[in-house]
């Protein structure tokens, strides 16, 4: 008889599926199935005491794809709320990165958060860069936060955001992602030891896409394959949805098929133009319709 679970561990062709009861059974997909992702709500067939054939995947809530090819994509996780952007001072921020994140968010229909980390690092010199970066992303209409893991500033914030959603948290490397997560997850060793065991891998991989249950509530999904993330690519006319700022202007172009380039009578230019949309940002739409979201 089929059992449902909850994919919590993606490695390789095998996926590690808690119950309801909070086992962790070793399963192997039914040949033909979709890919298998870290979120997917399944359903399994028991094959002996702690291994299973996955049988179904259970309608997904949200997908957020990576790119896979030069035209191609492939998901990374469903069923998430929230993808936690993770930016810092250094390396230097990387605003396009930001953006690019904010956009795959978006079009996946849930709801970027940014992360400014290593606050202790802040000099006199760098706080009117980060407040006016803090201002503009919460104009839009994004949760901002400003956070130590070093101090503990913000933290306190930051789980409170996470309470009762299934967060991703993505960034470039060296923002201080490890410090974050053992500050959210105390005994995150201790849960990869029992992984190890459920995996039969001896050792855990720190490389797989892994879902965990954070204490005070909420599940949270480190996912290492993040730290070269590609938007996959998205029409020219779906593009714009990515931007939040860009929305009440769709549809108002002098050209139903207007790029928001160098089309004249294009609404969003005329926007930007007026200050209601950020040239910073417009950038960002640029180099993403002209790279194909790279």
């Amino acid at each position: 008889m089929n059992q449902t679970g909850l994919v919590i561990v993606n490695y390789g062709k095998n996926q590690l599926v808690e119950t309801p009861s909070g086992d962790i059974v070793n399963c192997v997909a039914r040949r033909g199935l979709p890919q298998i992702v870290c979120g997917d709500k399944v359903e399994w067939l028991p094959t002996g005491d702690s291994s299973g054939v996955i049988e179904t995947i259970r309608p997904r809530r949200t997908v957020l794809h990576r790119a896979n090819g030069s035209n191609g994509q492939r998901p990374l996780v469903a069923n998430i709320d929230q993808v936690v952007i993770e930016a810092a001072l250094e390396p230097a921020l990387d605003y396009f990165l930001i953006d690019k994140y904010c956009v795959a968010a978006e079009l996946a229909q849930t709801e970027p958060l940014l992360i400014i980390n290593k606050s202790d690092l802040l000099q006199d010199q760098d706080r009117e860069r980060i407040n006016t970066l803090i201002s503009e992303y919460r104009d839009i209409g994004y949760t901002t936060l400003l956070t130590s893991a070093l101090k503990n500033t913000g933290i306190e914030a930051f789980i409170a955001s996470l309470s009762g959603k299934t967060s991703i948290l993505v960034g470039q490397s060296g923002v201080g992602k490890s410090s974050l997560i053992k500050r959210l997850l105390p005994h995150r060793d201790i849960d990869i030891g029992k992984l190890s065991v459920a995996s039969g891998l001896g050792k855990h991989t720190t490389t797989s896409t892994t879902l965990y249950h954070l204490p005070q509530g909420g599940r949270l999904i480190d996912s290492p394959g993040v730290r070269d993330f590609h938007l996959a690519r998205v029409p020219d006319e779906e593009l714009g949805h990515g931007f939040r700022e860009f929305r009440p202007y769709l549809g108002q172009c002098r050209f139903n098929n207007c790029r928001h380039l160098s089309e004249p009578g294009c609404a969003i230019r005329a926007a930007v133009a007026e200050g209601r949309i950020l040239e910073r940002r417009m950038a960002s739409y640029r180099k993403l319709i002209e790279s194909g979201g790279t």
